[in-house]
């Protein structure tokens, strides 16, 4: 509070003081104006992104064709786990990476690195290998991410490791993809309890498609082209969004930048 109060704030001359009203009046108006109107083609981008996701995924007309196998044929099933917090020794300088919702909240569903981390002491037994998927099937449900390092995750995911077997027959972005249509599933396939968690019987009995690699990967370029669009920070609407943002921040911050006074 002290240094609140001791804060200097400038009071430059009012016609000056008027000039910069208007000037940020304005360039909010505009700011504004474009934001929306970005804001509005990204919401309809998003929606046909989902469309042609979900169209593509459904094989409508190749079905017969496409072989099908259950989840648990094609994945090693695992449960997430939280070690106790109760131990310092689990989680101080900890290097392994360790998964919650926030990281795909603060992060996206592709990631490389967690906010948290916990010592190798803490691992049960080895962490699950990079390329595994995590879906959230207690608690919040309905959400994935692909993990590209060796980590660990939290006991609200279920890791899905790609069993040897299917490991030259699947491409893990198609997969990645394709737990868009399971994640929808998970939140129609709920058991009452105490709170919310997906039924794991009928889970390890989803059916899940192994269309032809080319196939796979035809569908993988497709919707990379859509994420970026719609989903990259670097590129796209999103960067575009930002950089309106931060051009109305820095004009902002050099008008009411003054030159203080000698005292």
């Amino acid at each position: 509070m002290k240094a609140i109060l001791n804060m200097k704030i400038p009071l430059p001359p009012l016609p000056i003081q008027q000039e910069i009203v208007r000037i940020l009046d304005n360039f909010t108006e505009l700011t504004a104006e474009l934001t929306a109107e970005l804001t509005a083609e990204l919401t309809a981008r998003r929606k046909q992104y989902e469309y042609y996701r979900d169209s593509l995924l459904k094989f409508d007309d190749i079905r017969p064709r496409i072989k099908w196998f259950k989840l648990e044929n094609i994945f090693n099933i695992k449960n997430g786990y939280t070690p106790s917090s109760g131990i310092p020794e689990y989680w101080e300088n900890g290097s392994v990476p360790w998964f919650r919702m926030e990281d795909i909240r603060k992060n996206g569903r592709i990631l490389c690195d967690s906010i948290q981390h916990i010592t190798n002491q803490a691992v049960k037994d080895h962490p699950f290998p990079a390329n595994s998927i995590i879906v959230s099937t207690s608690a919040t449900i309905g959400e994935h991410a692909l993990l590209t390092v060796d980590a660990l995750a939290n006991q609200r995911f279920t890791f899905l490791i790609l069993k040897n077997d299917f490991k030259e027959k699947m491409n893990i972005k198609f997969i990645y993809y394709y737990c868009f249509i399971l994640d929808e599933w998970c939140k129609n396939n709920t058991t009452l309890g105490n709170f919310n968690s997906v039924d794991m019987t009928k889970f390890k009995h989803f059916p899940f498609p192994v269309p032809p690699l080319e196939e796979q990967e035809r569908i993988v370029a497709i919707l990379d082209r859509f994420d970026v669009l719609c989903n990259d920070l670097t590129s796209g609407l999103p960067a575009e969004i930002e950089a309106r943002r931060k051009q109305y921040d820095y004009y902002r911050d050099r008008l009411l930048s003054f030159p203080e006074a000698p005292s």
